[in-house]
């Protein structure tokens, strides 16, 4: 059989292999792929008869390496017919039998196709290389895809390694042992009080693993999902990984609307266990625990409160550090509540800029209002809601009563074309 040799392929193979940490047996696919398509360039090349050739014209052409003689070979399998009208993908019952009388119609039989050594031109070589860098990124892409996909939603320690636009490329890994790969933090997904500094180790959430043919970092990571709280009081707190305590809700603002207002983060957190205070678990003994969140947060404040199943404790809580009064539950369908808190007390409960009301109505899922007890109207503020309340259900009402007066309608119209169809089939 003839063979087109490629001086150094056994050397190139393990060379790529290294370089790009992808199995030898990637690497050889990714080769023989690309050398198809640089057959196919030869062949569209060499096309006298200027016939077309249809997509999958060559899916019965592959290509065979010789790692050991270093070239490659390439094969084609025809159908044996008795009338041949295309020499690439038939082959004549006589001319087969004249080696293998044994041959029947209908067989399959494979033969060597390769070019002649200098045949197999300057163009096609060239194909074969820009093929051969594609297939080879598209195996990387497809490894990064399989290591990583089960990881999603987990924390991984990364390396800064350098800056595109606003975004910070890291260095990241699966697991030890294994290579690193590149992962993309946008600015979005960036905490204010990092220093993203050449070579400086972070723990980065991994949101999600790209699919596809996309340029660039598949991974997304960030530092600034919630995620990534969960994951380091679970890290540092041992009644969490014991699931004596467990984590109920978190909000986090990593990237406040004003750059006058700090990161920071509410979590609510509840125990079945009545001798575990888990508040107290979370933080430690002289806030040992949440000190070293914090120290990996850069500095984020977090508030660790008590969740409750009663929503006026619960809400209360999560106002915290301020001292709440009272909370009135306005409209538990709507989820509507009025907090009343002292005089001195509403700036605290309202936060900077509105962050800690914010905050605690993302963590319970209610409607904030915060009101100062003093001037409170009590019967004012339930005949408002009373008001509200008795117009929406006045309103769906009519709604309901529309809908069943059109249901109505159209069940007299049905019945009417049933009639008349009846009637046309008696006179017929």
């Amino acid at each position: 059989m003839s063979m087109v040799t490629l001086p150094g392929l056994k050397e190139l193979i393990e060379s790529i292999s290294r370089e790009r940490n992808l199995p030898r047996l990637a690497v050889q696919s990714a080769i023989r792929e690309a050398l198809l398509k640089g057959y196919e360039r030869y062949r569209r090349a060499q096309n006298l008869e200027r016939k077309q050739f249809e997509e999958d014209y060559f899916e019965n052409f592959e290509v065979e390496l010789d790692i050991e003689g270093e070239g490659f070979r390439v094969l084609s399998t025809k159908t044996i017919v008795e009338a041949v009208n295309n020499t690439d993908h038939q082959i004549s019952l006589d001319e087969v039998q004249q080696v293998a009388p044994e041959a029947q119609l209908g067989d399959s039989v494979v033969l060597d196709v390769t070019p002649d050594q200098g045949e197999f031109g300057r163009m096609a070589a060239m194909q074969t290389k820009q093929v051969l860098a594609q297939k080879l990124r598209d195996q990387q892409r497809q490894m990064v895809q399989e290591e990583f996909q089960d990881l999603e939603g987990t924390v991984l320690q990364a390396r800064v390694l350098r800056f595109e636009r606003q975004s910070v490329v890291l260095a990241v890994s699966s697991g030890f042992g294994q290579p690193e790969v590149e992962a993309e933090l946008p600015k979005r997904e960036q905490l204010p009080n990092d220093n993203y500094r050449a070579n400086a180790t972070f723990k980065v959430y991994l949101k999600k693993v790209s699919q596809g043919q996309q340029r660039g970092p598949q991974l997304l990571v960030s530092r600034a999902d919630a995620g990534l709280v969960v994951y380091l009081f679970a890290n540092e707190v041992p009644e969490i990984e014991d699931e004596v305590v467990r984590i109920v809700a978190v909000a986090r603002e990593a990237n406040p609307p004003s750059r006058y207002v700090g990161p920071r983060t509410k979590i609510a957190v509840d125990t079945l266990d009545r001798d575990v205070d888990p508040v107290g678990a979370c933080i430690g003994a002289r806030g040992s625990r949440i000190q070293v969140v914090v120290n990996e947060l850069r500095g984020e404040k977090i508030d660790v409160i008590r969740w409750s199943p009663d929503p006026a404790t619960y809400i209360a809580n999560a106002l915290s550090p301020a001292r709440v009064d009272e909370v009135r539950l306005m409209d538990p369908e709507s989820r509507q509540t009025h907090v009343l808190v002292a005089e001195d007390q509403l700036s605290l409960a309202i936060g900077k800029e509105g962050q800690n009301v914010r905050l605690a109505a993302r963590l319970t899922g209610w409607k904030i209002d915060i009101k100062d007890k003093a001037k409170y109207d009590y019967a004012g503020e339930d005949a408002k809601f009373l008001a509200v309340r008795t117009k929406y259900q006045s309103e769906e009402s009519e709604e309901d009563d529309l809908e069943y007066e059109e249901e109505f309608e159209d069940e007299n119209q049905d019945g009417s074309e049933e009639e008349d169809t009846f009637d046309n089939d008696d006179d017929e």
